[in-house]
């Protein structure tokens, strides 16, 4: 009977899930489902999982070890996909990399349809980590905060932390992944953090700063100001700038006199 690993939609929880369908399932069916959106089958056994930092870790050394560097972060992005049969994508990729001669060379199997799925998750969460780090929007609030809001479909805070955390590092800044209730957290001088179970203060983060409201009227003039109405290409823009990031982006909010 198929044991399936019941875990939360978190690095360590799935991390933890692989850990234990590895040590009692390695050389049998097993699948890891996220709490909350498992779906139940017939002829399939349950266990909820026991998540810790250890678990978590111990899988992790065993797959840089056996797999390789590049084979874990295309492991760990593809666990931050939003596909919901990610983590027992991830564990028959694991299994498939014992039939192989070199398992450090696992991510090359694209034949396995399982390693091919865990590679087009790990590609999607890297394209959409990237994306996010060019279209981001801070605005300043009356507390010296720069705060940021996205919707992602992935969960790419951990991608980008290294990325702001180098280009403002003098800055207190935050962001909010809206989509998994996650803060992103950075203080000045000190590494960014992953905050979880806290609510957003809607006011707080609307008070924005007497500065933030000048430049951010400035910013929205510019665009409208550099735009050519006869050359307007819809089709080109959203190629290079999907419909999906705008509701987050400043120039696209409300019109500039709402603004001042």
């Amino acid at each position: 009977m198929m044991q399936i690993y019941i875990c939360t939609d978190t690095i360590t929880g799935l991390f933890s899930a692989l850990h234990d369908a590895w040590l009692e399932r390695r050389n049998s069916e097993a699948g890891i489902g996220l709490r909350g959106k498992v779906q139940q089958q017939l002829f399939c056994q349950y266990k909820t999982v026991a998540e810790t930092e250890v678990k978590a870790q111990r899988l992790q050394r065993m797959v840089k070890r056996y797999l390789g560097y590049n084979a874990y972060w295309d492991i760990y992005h593809a666990l931050l996909s939003d596909d919901p049969e990610k983590g027992t994508e991830v564990f028959r990729t694991m299994q498939e990399a014992r039939n192989i001669a070199d398992s450090s060379r696992i991510m090359d199997h694209l034949g396995n349809a399982d390693v091919a799925k865990v590679f087009a998750m790990s590609r999607s969460v890297s394209n959409e980590a990237h994306m996010y780090e060019e279209f981001i929007r801070f605005r300043e609030l009356e507390n010296g905060v720069l705060f940021s809001e996205i919707t992602p479909k992935s969960q790419v805070l951990t991608c980008i932390g290294d990325h702001f955390a180098d280009r403002f590092p003098l800055e207190n800044w935050m962001i909010y992944d809206k989509t998994h209730k996650v803060f992103l957290i950075h203080a000045r001088e000190r590494k960014w953090r992953l905050v979880w179970g806290e609510k957003l203060n809607i006011e707080a983060s609307q008070a924005v700063s007497e500065n933030e409201k000048s430049y951010a009227c400035l910013w929205k003039n510019f665009f409208e100001t550099v735009s050519i109405k006869e050359r307007e290409n819809p089709g080109c823009q959203r190629n290079h700038l999907p419909l999906h990031f705008r509701g987050d982006m400043t120039e696209f909010k409300s019109n500039r006199k709402d603004i001042v």
